[in-house]
């Protein structure tokens, strides 16, 4: 129990609350509006102006709902809390006040742990007091009370699930980190290797042909540099301690593969020299490919065709991957939900961009670009 209640003190808040978007500012013009209709028209509104000024008051804290959620629940607990002390609890009694729920909505799915403690430790001795006062009743009272508590618990359900998405979503990038580091741990063994070879190559003919001997070196020289550009890329990525995938990387020219004669057909078309790309960058448009491919098969509904275009010029390498599904529900980047991350992920990770979306009319497409040279060190 005692760690339960200090892993609750000690819940941090959670990262990247929501910035203030037009539906605040709606919700602030309908509680204001509903108020003012309230106050004109509701005969029996006790303390009326004292309730609409209140109501004023309290609404725009709202704003500040997600980003300080404790300054503003203890703002509005306090004001209506000290306005009933000081009115024998007939005021303010506006139903617009009901809006106000959202803010300790709003504390338990953003504030901290203590903020979410320190919150309900003040409103259970406040409801109690104002029960032993005689200004609420033992049935208003736990009826607030039952309001309150199913909130906060739909705000924690929320914040839960919420945590959960964002630990898959780390799953998803971390796993395809692994894929890469794999990928260019394999390309680095093969330039080291190739280097051991040349250099068993040049000591043996170094007596007969000296000239043989420097045109190894030469070429020792530039796999070391191809080896270094690789293991750049590689300390930016994470890999856990699995066996090494002893396939060999795919590279542009095995998109060949993709191509299908059954439906949906997949076209291939690669325009642009592609022939001396670093292996790390031809295997990651393999994989983007082969990844929008799976996903138009998988969930593009009533598809005939899928269309694969690589571009390549002197600084970027272009891939382009459509198909004319009907449109419909945003598709999921695989089955697990997480494939457009990972493939945002790989392309992030060597300097590139990846970007997927409906077509204006029918269809998807999934666009990626990544620089010819791969990322900067």
């Amino acid at each position: 129990m005692n760690s339960a209640l200090r892993s609750l003190w000690d819940e941090p808040r959670p990262p990247d609350p929501p910035s203030r978007v037009w539906r605040d500012w709606a919700l602030l013009g309908v509680l204001g509006a509903a108020v003012v209709l309230e106050g004109l028209f509701r005969p029996d509104m006790p303390w009326r102006v004292l309730s609409v000024l209140v109501v004023a008051v309290l609404v725009p804290t709202l704003l500040w709902r997600r980003t300080r959620p404790f300054p503003m629940f203890l703002a509005s607990f306090g004001t209506t809390s000290v306005l009933m002390l000081l009115t024998g609890g007939a005021a303010p009694s506006a139903y617009a006040l009901a809006g106000l729920l959202l803010l300790p909505y709003s504390l338990a799915r953003w504030g901290s742990g203590r903020e979410i403690v320190l919150g309900l430790g003040i409103v259970l001795p406040g409801t109690g007091l104002a029960v032993a006062l005689g200004q609420k009743g033992v049935a208003d009272a736990v009826g607030g009370l039952v309001v309150l508590f199913a909130t906060v618990t739909l705000a924690a359900a929320v914040r839960y699930r919420a945590r959960a998405r964002l630990r898959e979503l780390d799953q998803a990038k971390l796993l395809e980190r692994e894929r890469l580091a794999r990928d260019l741990h394999d390309t680095v063994a093969h330039h080291v290797s190739a280097m051991a070879i040349r250099a068993q190559a040049g000591l043996a003919m170094m007596p007969s042909r000296p000239e043989a001997a420097a045109d190894a070196l030469r070429l020792i020289e530039a796999e070391a540099a191809r080896a270094l550009d690789e293991m750049r890329a590689m300390v930016r990525v994470l890999r856990r301690d699995e066996p090494a995938d002893l396939a060999p990387n795919p590279r542009i020219a095995d998109l060949e593969k993709l191509m299908s004669r059954a439906r949906p057909s997949v076209d291939v078309t690669v325009a642009g020299d592609v022939d001396d790309l670093p292996p790390s960058i031809g295997s990651a448009i393999y994989r983007l490919a082969q990844e929008s491919v799976t996903n138009a098969r998988r969930h593009a509904r009533h598809v005939t065709r899928i269309e694969v275009r690589v571009t390549a010029d002197d600084t970027s390498v272009r891939l382009r991957v459509s198909d004319d599904g009907e449109p419909g529900p945003v598709r999921p980047a695989s089955s697990s939900g997480y494939g457009l991350a990972g493939m945002i992920e790989r392309a992030g990770l060597l300097g590139g961009t990846c970007e997927a979306g409906p077509n204006p009319g029918r269809g998807w497409t999934v666009t990626a670009v990544l620089p010819r040279g791969g990322a900067a060190a």
